[in-house]
């Protein structure tokens, strides 16, 4: 959460995502409380990410991302969401010769590590390369979106020797200009908010336990959406949410 929400000092809500309901409900800090409280799916019902332009290139990064997710067999993993006013400055800031040339070089120099680490801001501008290998994150990558239909199918699992012909746009680069901040590869930013983006646990396994789990709470829970499902389902799912709060 630090590496996504930094700098954090003008943050004012934080969401963890997971596209679905069941316990996804936590009780805010009351009105003036010091203590920071991360709230789910259902607090944010009613809201929506204000991207304008942007909107394209998350929609895509997050379809490329819950693609890779999904065939690695990975489900549970949370969208972190954190977003801040932008102050008049920053609303209407030109877009200068020079800092298109620094936002450029942020975005595409080959060189450089795609991790920001909070606490350690280069101060040159030879930094932030997305590797094409990777096919970016939706909380990293420089340029403009890919064009996809939406919503998006997740296809089924590869068999062997798919790779090459099921997933031709799984390295495609979907690049956007980063940025001129201290932590370009989790922020986005729309005509009135800063939105912090990134995706984490990413490490759970959809094995016998998590299969067991999900008939359980298809029991207990009937008619409801919960977190343990096939990743499959999953990953459809998450970019579901996100287009339908999205404008």
């Amino acid at each position: 959460m630090q590496s996504v929400f930094y700098p954090d000092d003008r943050i004012n809500a934080r969401y963890d995502i997971k596209g679905c309901e069941v316990s996804r409900w936590t009780e805010p800090a009351p009105e003036g409380s010091p203590i920071v409280v991360v709230l789910k799916d259902l607090n944010f019902e009613g809201q929506h990410i204000t991207l304008d332009r942007q909107r394209p290139w998350l929609l895509r990064q997050l379809e490329i991302d819950t693609h890779f997710l999904r065939r690695l067999n990975v489900l549970d993993y949370s969208l972190l969401l954190g977003h801040q006013d932008l102050q008049n400055d920053e609303r209407h800031q030109s877009l200068s010769f020079a800092t298109l040339i620094v936002r450029t070089k942020k975005s595409v120099n080959p060189g450089s590590s795609p991790v920001a680490v909070p606490g350690e801001v280069p101060q040159d501008d030879s930094i932030l390369l997305l590797p094409e290998e990777d096919g970016g994150g939706s909380s990293a990558g420089a340029g403009e979106a890919s064009s996809s239909s939406w919503p998006p199918s997740c296809p089924g699992p590869a068999g062997p020797g798919s790779d090459a012909t099921e997933l031709p746009d799984f390295r495609a680069q979907n690049r956007r200009l980063l940025p001129n901040l201290k932590n370009p590869l989790h922020v986005i930013d729309g005509p009135e908010q800063r939105y912090f983006v990134g995706i984490i646990d990413i490490f759970t396994v959809y094995g016998f336990k998590k299969r067991l789990e999900h008939l359980w709470k298809r029991l207990r829970h009937p008619g409801r959406s919960s977190s343990t499902v096939s990743p499959q389902t999953y990953c459809v799912r998450l970019c579901q949410w996100v287009q339908d709060h999205s404008r």
